[in-house]
């Protein structure tokens, strides 16, 4: 397969139709390598059990837990692939709460640079993330008079994109009809930003996901946005597998325990061009009375869901989702949209939560598993051979991430890149490193400078929890900000009261002041430690158990 595959890597990407090698063509290919691997396998076993991640190779007790690589279409030379254009895809942008109301933002799809803002009628709009003059960023610019004003040499946009302003045109010179940027189909659904990346294509709102449990009576929704250092694949990966919860994410919160790790069944119920579904759920749940299985659903181009109804002792059925709308923001890069809800009620405690803790406690979460995911990201681009050579898949683990991989062989070739099951192609051109990012990033830094930081000088760290969601929620930031105004504040009582303390004469007074300046630097405490929960990241702790 090491010398088929850059032969069939060509036909895949030039190519939209059914892929058959030629019968001399597989067997010079194929026969010769089976035999490698069978010497090497007798010369291993000399030495020992083998070990192979390869299924064709598999002890007979092995293959029974773990998933086939090669269905019998792969070993006759043949793979299906469909027609594909990632352009012609929805991809979720930005929560629309979020938007800033008062500056552009810069955001990315895949290699594609984007800048989305608020005209002066509160209308969103989206441009290609450049001007038309010297090819400064947008998003580094501001907002005039309710149009785009690149802060370069002062050249203004309409809505439409079309230039209106040049400060340095003659009186009565023309603005050329070629000052003009590249505008994007953009639409506002459930509380999404989306956005149609093909300019050749009208756009399809059909093609606009909807999800049903978000319009229920009485559903309401927690969600997060985070920016991510891996790729997109590899996080959507992460997140269909839910066998590494209780271990990645032991006792996180009262739902995941290391104690219970185990087996899982899957069943999938649907395979299509667009995705696949299915049934999952503990292996020891099956047969329980009134035991419902989660439903997972996959769907082009980065959707992920994953559904369960629950009935109460009253008989009443409640509905639970967890939806994640993942972005390829560029290479080893995404942003990803987390949306959990519920029909059920808050009780207890948990009314009393704010979210600001919940978004922190996802932001833990996300860490855990980064040194995972983003090393992950670095073996694959380094390796350059498709996850089937690389993976030792569990049927009863890991069945959505083989599934997956295996939509990526069929439509992988319309993509900018990607990485399959059987089929990979890297990036054709190198990522570009910013080394003086500016814009929203730095806007929200200047005020509200990250742990690390001096005073306004600053470095975005995308490894970092403050940039990698607190700058995009405005629901952390607001909080962040109000937590260093209450920290001044009770600073200032807390020198005040202790001062008075000093100057009066009375003991009644004296210990009511240094009540009240113990009270103050306790709050003071309490403030710095919500304001690092929101700031800091998690650092696991290695324990022998």
């Amino acid at each position: 397969m090491a010398l088929q595959q850059p032969f069939l890597s060509e036909l895949l990407h030039s190519s939209s139709k059914r892929t058959t090698l030629p019968k001399s063509s597989l067997f010079s290919l194929q026969i010769p390598q089976r035999f490698n691997l069978y010497l090497q396998n007798k010369q291993f076993k000399k030495q020992g059990r083998s070990c192979y991640a390869i299924a064709e190779n598999l002890e007979a007790e092995d293959q029974s837990v773990i998933l086939e690589n090669s269905s019998l279409d792969e070993l006759r030379g043949q793979r299906e692939i469909v027609g594909y254009d990632w352009t012609e895809e929805w991809y979720p942008l930005y929560l629309t709460k979020n938007v800033p109301d008062d500056a552009p933002l810069g955001l990315t799809v895949f290699d594609k640079q984007v800048v989305l803002y608020k005209d002066g009628s509160g209308e969103l709009r989206c441009f290609e993330d450049r001007c038309p003059h010297r090819l400064a960023k947008l998003s580094e610019g501001q907002l005039y008079d309710g149009k785009l004003e690149c802060l370069y040499h002062g050249w203004q946009f309409d809505g439409d994109g079309k230039c209106v302003k040049i400060p340095q045109l003659p009186e009565n010179a023309k603005i050329p009809r070629s000052a003009c940027t590249k505008t994007y189909e953009i639409r506002d659904s459930q509380g999404v930003i989306w956005i149609w990346m093909s300019h050749r294509t009208p756009p399809n709102i059909n093609k606009i996901p909807w999800f049903e449990n978000f319009e229920r009576k009485g559903f309401r929704d927690i969600s997060t946005i985070h920016e991510l250092p891996y790729d997109h694949s590899i996080l959507l990966e992460n997140l269909m597998d839910p066998a590494h919860v209780p271990i990645s994410h032991d006792r996180t919160d009262f739902t995941a325990k290391r104690e219970d790790a185990g087996p899982l069944f899957f069943e999938v119920t649907e395979r299509t061009n667009r995705g696949f579904a299915g049934w999952w759920g503990k292996e020891k749940d099956q047969g329980k009375a009134n035991y419902t299985p989660n439903f997972l659903r996959f769907e082009a181009p980065c959707v992920l869901q994953n559904n369960r109804e629950i009935v109460d002792e009253s008989g009443e059925k409640h509905y639970f989702s967890g939806l994640f709308l993942c972005r390829p923001s560029g290479q080893g890069k995404s942003m990803l949209i987390v949306r959990f809800g519920n029909t059920r009620k808050r009780t207890g405690i948990l009314k009393f939560i704010p979210n600001w803790f919940l978004h922190q406690n996802a932001s833990k979460v996300f860490e855990q598993d980064m040194g995972f995911l983003s090393s992950q990201n670095e073996i694959l681009m380094k390796e350059n051979v498709p996850t089937k050579k690389l993976y030792l898949n569990l049927k009863s683990s890991d069945t959505w991430v083989a599934e997956y991989r295996k939509w990526m062989d069929k439509v992988g070739h319309g993509m900018p890149y990607h990485f399959g099951h059987s089929t990979i192609f890297l990036p054709q051109q190198p990522a570009v490193v910013e080394h003086a990012p500016a814009g929203f990033v730095a806007n929200f830094s200047a005020a509200q400078p990250a742990k690390g930081g001096i005073g306004d000088i600053y470095a975005p760290n995308p490894a970092n929890r403050y940039f990698r969601h607190v700058v995009h929620c405005r629901d952390c930031s607001n909080v962040v900000k109000a937590f260093e105004t209450w920290k001044k504040a009770l600073s200032v009582i807390a020198l005040v009261s202790t001062a008075f303390a000093i100057l009066v004469s009375g003991r009644q007074w004296k210990a009511l002041l240094l009540l009240s300046t113990s009270l103050c630097l306790a709050g003071e405490y309490a403030c710095s430690t919500a304001i690092a929960m929101n700031t800091t990241n998690f650092i696991r702790t290695h324990r022998r158990l």
